[in-house]
């Protein structure tokens, strides 16, 4: 692998980074909030940085596979270390392990918070906060794949480490207008949003920022008590709708738009991520109706948005469900293993292996009756190849045993069991909030240094699906 080359594509990375830092001053001018010098200062740092990588290593070469999975994963850690620098030199959070932990769940769209005054920091800091969410919602290295191939690039491999999922859905032949129809989804979808977050009376700074936080499944929010904060039913719903179609595999979105709504429920995964959802609110409207809440379209609102939040990995809250029935909070914490569905923004292990996986178990037991029988395990009308279901026992392997380790390591730093457990999988999942300390009316602010450590690591993980950061542990990873 050639350790060089993958400098100097982080150079250009952190090159589009300086730009994107920028976007938050008009916000701090607007505002008149004193934090356009810490944008410029963190601009100009991470350009002259970037700038420095990319001429110092300058080469030229295809992208390998390797050096595809080092600039993904080196890649996300550079944001996080760079993009935390607003919040260090504005003195929004002073720490530097907070500030990474931080700007590492908005990149990663995790939504794990550390701040307990939201609402008392500068306007352009909870912007760069949401915009973090919306550059990691589709990926930052699928943005640059519009910018690499000018740069004698190749983009397959970077799509491949990055693409959320178990398969890279490619749209057209060319790696780059994949991701430009893509993020043209995106786009779409978030300007939507906006506008209607505008039409129930949210200003156009708080409706853009929810707006991001949403199509990314981030949850980051410009308020201390999230979107309860505006006690709006019609915003409920606005969001609860857009979060659900963040969890949809975004080239179902790409067909929709093109005609072809039909495509939603020809899609196996889609039925499967519809039936989990509606199944899923109505057990938790039967626990909650009558116990919680007297109102059934109280009830209807509330199950719906908590039950989407958390199956889509957004982590947005408009009630505390710790206060609700024990058994909601069981199906709440499964809920969180779960995720959206491959392709879309959302974290979890994504409903499409677990589909395969149930499948793949049916299978099985029906060879225990029938041992000479020929079943294949099938999505859709295609069968699955035998690699494909090898790799998705293999990740949930990975999956359980990074949650088991990662929950140790937590109550090893002192944590008890059902914080330090849903802490690991609301990392891991890429959701935000857990249970205990750390649940949806508390935060991760009173977690050790070593803990914050942990889950930082576990976001990464979460985001890049485990594979792209793991198999650089391997020292044949590193061999030539």
């Amino acid at each position: 692998m050639n350790i060089l080359f993958v400098f100097h594509i982080l150079g250009v990375l952190l090159t589009c980074l300086s730009l994107t830092l920028l976007i938050p001053i008009p916000f701090s001018y607007y505002y008149h909030d004193g934090t356009a010098m810490a944008f410029i200062w963190s601009s100009l740092t991470c350009l002259l940085t970037g700038y420095t990588l990319f001429k110092l290593f300058k080469t030229k070469k295809e992208l390998s596979v390797r050096e595809g999975f080092a600039v993904v994963t080196f890649g996300w850690l550079v944001f996080a270390l760079f993009g935390a620098l607003p919040f260090i030199i504005s003195g929004a959070i002073p720490s530097p392990l907070d500030a990474v932990f931080e700007t590492m769940s908005g990149f990663t769209t995790t939504g794990s918070t550390i701040l307990t005054e939201i609402e008392c920091l500068p306007k352009s800091i909870l912007f760069w906060r949401a915009l973090t969410h919306w550059m990691g919602g589709m990926g930052i290295i699928v943005l640059s794949l519009a910018i690499l191939p000018m740069l004698g690039v190749g983009g397959m491999q970077l799509f491949q480490a990055e693409v959320p999922g178990p398969t890279a859905d490619r749209l057209k032949p060319r790696i780059q207008d994949t991701a430009k129809l893509l993020w043209g989804v995106y786009v779409i979808l978030t300007a939507i949003e906006t506008l209607l977050l505008m039409a129930g009376d949210m200003s156009f700074y708080d409706a853009i920022c929810h707006a991001f936080a949403t199509l990314a499944t981030g949850g980051f929010s410009t308020r201390n008590a999230s979107v309860a904060a505006y006690n709006s039913a019609y915003i409920d719903w606005v969001i609860t709708l857009f979060m659900f179609l963040a969890g949809v595999n975004f080239s179902l979105h790409y067909y929709a738009l093109k005609g072809r709504v039909g495509e939603y429920f020809r899609n196996e995964e889609f039925r499967f991520y519809l039936l989990i959802t509606l199944m899923a609110t109505a057990v938790l409207m039967l626990m909650n109706q009558g116990t919680v809440y007297d109102s059934l379209l109280d009830n209807l609102r509330y199950s719906a948005f908590q039950t989407t939040s958390i199956l889509t990995t957004t982590g947005f809250g408009t009630a505390d469900f710790e206060l609700w029935p024990v058994l909601t909070q069981y199906l709440l914490v499964f809920m969180m293993f779960v995720g959206g569905c491959a392709g879309s923004t959302g974290g979890g292990m994504k409903v499409a292996r677990l589909l395969l996986l149930f499948k793949h178990g049916t299978v099985q037991l029906y060879r225990l009756i029938h041992p000479r029988a020929i079943r294949l395990v099938k999505l859709g009308d295609k069968a699955v190849d035998p690699e494909v279901m090898q790799a998705i026992l293999g990740f949930f392997a990975l999956f359980m045993a990074v949650f088991v380790v990662a929950s140790f390591l937590m109550a090893a730093s002192g944590m008890d069991l059902v914080s330090g457990a849903t802490a690991v999988i609301a990392t891991l999942s890429n959701i935000g909030p857990g249970l205990g300390s750390v649940g949806p009316a508390d935060n991760f602010a009173q977690v050790s240094e070593f803990g914050k450590c942990v889950l930082i690591l576990c976001m990464l993980l979460g985001r890049l699906e485990l594979f792209t950061v793991l198999v650089l542990f391997l020292p044949s990873f590193w061999r030539k």
